[in-house]
């Protein structure tokens, strides 16, 4: 048994984070490429084209479609109106 096991919460659990409002669905490779470049909320897809989304390693075209039909359903669209 180690002295050093913790029960408790981890660090990450713990942490305040933004609740992320993207669609489900999405793959964990795209969630993570999502993180990674700081987004995590549905609005602020209004500002990118979605060919830079595109760029991202791990985004592929489902992911841009789930992105986009959510964007629709809030009467928003990626910046390049697609």
């Amino acid at each position: 048994m180690s002295k050093n096991s913790n029960n408790g919460p981890s660090a990450l659990e713990t942490r305040d984070e933004p609740e992320s409002d993207l669609p489900t669905g999405l793959s964990k490779p795209a969630l993570r490429a999502l993180a990674r470049a700081g987004y995590i909320q549905l609005d602020q897809f209004s500002k990118l084209a979605e060919s830079e989304v595109l760029k991202l390693h791990g985004m592929g075209p489902k992911g841009i479609d789930l992105i986009r039909r959510a964007l629709a359903a809030k009467g928003q669209s990626f910046a390049d109106g697609s």
